[in-house]
């Protein structure tokens, strides 16, 4: 695996090294004494799929607060997708800025996420699955999110009309969250 430092803190681009032959490809997608090394997080102890049907939907931005904040491997392991992460802790250097990558079932990229970060995605394709190893059980009280077209954070989306589901639509601006 080859672990690329990103413009926000703490967010790592994991590319694999494919080992390839006649048969395809065999490649490592997570290795504990790697992960150590980094002092990335090594524990998973709940792992989530989601299936998004049609290009151009949103999911997202969403994250999980203190005091069971969620670091997230994430993966497309169908289709593409515009993959956003915004900081939002206010005591980071990188408070309120964000960065996007292309993660597609044909890069295997993978993301590493600590708590703090929100995420989301929006499909460039029909029928996205998205793959999470997260560090933390999913606290339902604890579950925050932010608006997706916050202005203050001016996301470039690349399909304009975007869909949502409810409670997305419904998410705080960054200023008014803690």
């Amino acid at each position: 695996m080859k672990f690329s430092r990103t413009s926000l803190a703490g967010v790592w681009l994991i590319e694999l090294e494919l080992r390839e032959d006649e048969r395809g490809f065999l490649a490592r997608t997570y290795c504990e004494r790697e992960f150590t090394e980094l002092g990335l997080n090594t524990r998973w102890p709940q792992c989530n799929l989601t299936l998004t049907k049609k290009r151009g939907m949103v999911r997202g931005m969403h994250y999980q607060a203190e005091p069971k904040p969620e670091i997230k491997l994430i993966r497309c392991s169908a289709g593409a997708v515009f993959d956003a992460l915004v900081d939002v802790r206010r005591e980071s250097q990188t408070f309120g800025k964000w960065e996007a990558f292309a993660l597609t079932a044909e890069n295997h990229r993978t993301l590493y996420v600590p708590g703090g970060i929100a995420h989301g995605f929006q499909c460039l394709a029909e029928n996205c699955e998205m793959f999470y190893q997260m560090s933390e059980f999913y606290h339902p009280d604890l579950a925050r999110g932010l608006r997706w077209n916050d202005p203050a954070v001016n996301i470039a989306w690349p399909v304009a009309e975007a869909g949502l589901s409810v409670r997305d639509q419904g998410l705080p601006l960054l200023e008014l969250i803690s």
